[in-house]
């Protein structure tokens, strides 16, 4: 018997998320399949990020888990209004095994053209993910033809030279001499490092 998580969200207060949980409860007793856990998000706009969505980030992290073998959501935008995010979420449970089945596009990744469709998603997803990995590339070619200094500005010899002071003390950790100079930690190692090779 498969096990199946439900999600139900609505955007506001004044609504309820009942309806939509009692149509997937008779569609999971209908198919036969076992009811896990029930993740609900009220009055939560589904333009809202993962982690602004407390039910949503607990079935993904029991999704992570492999708490159940099936999502089972009222309709594709319940899940989500970002396409970067519905895409990122649909990967992942592909990436897991985990079926999805939406009720009102009639989605069921369990039969044979509902996994045609979950790959043809993934197919999508790889795509987005080529463009903008592409997008970035030709912007950073540009910057540089431009004649643009790429990366995190150097630090002027003054600090570099009082970091290699507080170095030489030896009384005090990378991290702390970081924080005071307000530096990052990598620019106190490389110091280090060159100190280290001068002498």
């Amino acid at each position: 018997m498969r096990r199946v998580a439900l999600y139900t969200r609505v955007s506001t207060d004044q609504q309820t998320t009942e309806n939509q949980e009692r149509e997937l409860r008779e569609v999971a007793r209908r198919m036969e399949w076992s009811i896990v856990h029930v993740y609900r998000d009220e009055g939560i706009s589904g333009a809202k990020s993962r982690d602004m969505r407390p039910g949503f980030d607990a079935l993904c992290k029991d999704a992570a888990r492999r708490q159940f073998d099936v999502v089972m959501a009222w309709s594709v935008d319940r899940l989500g209004r970002s396409l970067q995010d519905l895409v990122a979420f649909l990967s992942e449970l592909h990436a897991l095994k985990i079926d999805l089945f939406l009720h009102q596009q009639g989605l069921d990744t369990t039969t044979p053209a509902g996994k045609a469709m979950f790959q043809m998603m993934g197919v999508f997803a790889e795509f987005e993910r080529a463009m903008i990995r592409e997008r970035v590339r030709s912007g950073l070619d540009r910057a540089r033809a431009e004649g643009k200094t790429l990366g995190r500005p150097r630090t002027d010899a003054k600090t570099e030279a009082a970091i290699r002071k507080a170095l030489q003390k030896g009384k005090v950790g990378i991290h702390k001499i970081a924080a005071k100079f307000d530096v990052g930690t990598g620019t106190v190692q490389r110091v280090k490092a060159t100190m280290v090779k001068a002498a």
